[in-house]
C-alpha cells in the first residue's frame, strides 16, 4: 500500500475486512463479502457493546441512518443516489460501501459533460476488431458492465453532470438488468446479451449545486432510492471528521507534527463565521463563490500542516493556517478578498481583542496574505 499515493477503501482496509469477514456468521445477501450488520460495523466503527476483541475504526461520520437506508437499499434490486452538497461525504460513503460489500470500490464512471453511453456500456478494441472481427474477446466493458457481470458494485460519480442521453442509457440498465450487444447479432443464444449477476447494484452520487444543469427524469428518480447526505453543523461531529482526514494525511506523508486543539477550534469558528455571513448575505456577490464544505475545511488544514512540515518550523502556527484559509476561499478577485478582509475587520479582529489566545496572530496572518494577493 505504501506504493500508492491513494490506495482505495479495500486496499487501505484490507486487514480489517478480512478480519470481520472471518468472524462474520450472519446471512449475507447475494454475493455480499460482508452481512448488512458487519458493513454498517465497518463503516460506523465498533462500539463497546458489540462485544468484539478489536477495535474497529469508525470511517464515515453522520447518521446512522443514512448508512442504515443505503445499505438495505443496496439488498434490494433498486439503484443508490447518495445526494448532497459538495463535501458531504458522499463520494467516500459510496467507496466506502463498495469496499466493504464486493471488495472492490474502483468500478466507477466520473460524469461528465463529455460522458457517453460508451463509458457506461462498452467500446471496442479497434485493432482486434480489425484482425478478427468483433466478438466477446475485442469488446471493452465499461465498469458498469464488469460489475454485472461480477455481481459487484457499480458506482457513478456526479450523475447529473451527465447528459439525459447518458441518463436514459443508465435506466435499462436499472430496470432489465442486461446490457443488449447488438453489434454480436441477434441470433440464438445470449452471446449478444450481458445479465448481471445477484449482487450487483449501482451507487450513484449528485450535487445538489448541479440542479438545473442535466436534471434527472422522472423515469431514471424511479430506479433509485435517495438518501439525501446534510452538511455537517454540529460542531463536534464535523472536528471529528477533520481531525479523522488530518491524522491520515499525517500518516501517509510520514509527518510527526502536531495540530493543536486551540487551531482546531479557530479553523471550525472560521468556517461556521463565514457560513453564518454567506447564509444572510443578500446576493451572490456578497458570499464566497467557495461552498464551505467540510472537505475544503479539510483541505485548507492539510495546506497548512504541509507547508509548515516542508517550509515552516515543523510546527503549525495560527498564521500558516490563516494564510492557507486565505488562498484556498479566494477563488475570484476581487470579490473574495473583499468578503474575506470584511471577516477579518468585522469579526475577528474583536475576537482577537476580547478573547486573545491564537486570533491575533490568526488575523494578522489573515491579513498578511490577503495583502500579498491584492
Amino acid at each position: 500500500m505504501s506504493d500508492l499515493l491513494r490506495a482505495p477503501a479495500e486496499i487501505k482496509y484490507a486487514e480489517e475486512l478480512d478480519w470481520l469477514e472471518s468472524i462474520d456468521d450472519s446471512p449475507k445477501p447475494f454475493s455480499w463479502r460482508l452481512s448488512p450488520k458487519m458493513v454498517r460495523l465497518f463503516i460506523l466503527g465498533s462500539e463497546r457493546s458489540d462485544g468484539l476483541d478489536r477495535e474497529v475504526s469508525q470511517k464515515w461520520f453522520g447518521d446512522r441512518s443514512f448508512v442504515e437506508r443505503s445499505i438495505v437499499t443496496l439488498a434490494s434490486d433498486r439503484g443508490l443516489l447518495l445526494i448532497g452538497d459538495p463535501g458531504t461525504g458522499k463520494s467516500w460513503l459510496a467507496e466506502l460501501l463498495s469496499a466493504a460489500i464486493s471488495r472492490n470500490s474502483t468500478l466507477v464512471v466520473q460524469g461528465t459533460a463529455g460522458t457517453t453511453e460508451d463509458h457506461i456500456k462498452y467500446s471496442w478494441n479497434v485493432s482486434m476488431v480489425i484482425a478478427k472481427g468483433q466478438s466477446r474477446e475485442s469488446m471493452i466493458p465499461s465498469p458498469i458492465m464488469t460489475a454485472m457481470e461480477a455481481g459487484s458494485i457499480g458506482r457513478f460519480e456526479e450523475l447529473t453532470r451527465s447528459t439525459s442521453d447518458v441518463q436514459d442509457a443508465l435506466i435499462s440498465i436499472l430496470s432489465e438488468k442486461y446490457i443488449s450487444v447488438p453489434e454480436l447479432g441477434s441470433g440464438g443464444g445470449d452471446d449478444n446479451i450481458v445479465f448481471a449477476k445477484p449482487g450487483f447494484s449501482i451507487i450513484a452520487t449528485a450535487n445538489s449545486r448541479d440542479r438545473g444543469v442535466n436534471d434527472l427524469s422522472s423515469a431514471l428518480k424511479r430506479r433509485f432510492n435517495f438518501v439525501r447526505i446534510p452538511v455537517v453543523t454540529n460542531r463536534k461531529s464535523e472536528a471529528e471528521i477533520v481531525r479523522f482526514r488530518t491524522e491520515e494525511l499525517l500518516r501517509r506523508h510520514s509527518i510527526d507534527l502536531d495540530v493543536p486543539p486551540t487551531l482546531l477550534d479557530v479553523l471550525l469558528q472560521s468556517f461556521a463565521d463565514l457560513r453564518a455571513s454567506a447564509a444572510a448575505a443578500g446576493s451572490d456577490d456578497e458570499k464566497l463563490e467557495s461552498a464551505l464544505s467540510t472537505a475544503e475545511q479539510i483541505g485548507v488544514l492539510e495546506d497548512a500542516v504541509l507547508h509548515s512540515n516542508f517550509f515552516g518550523e515543523r510546527a503549525l502556527t495560527a498564521r500558516t493556517l490563516a494564510s492557507s484559509l486565505v488562498g484556498s476561499l479566494t477563488r475570484r478577485e476581487p470579490e473574495d478578498l473583499a468578503i474575506l478582509n470584511k471577516y477579518l475587520h468585522g469579526v475577528v479582529e474583536p475576537r482577537s481583542k476580547d478573547e486573545g489566545g491564537s486570533w491575533p496572530e490568526f488575523l494578522e496572518g489573515g491579513r498578511d496574505a490577503i495583502a500579498t494577493l491584492s
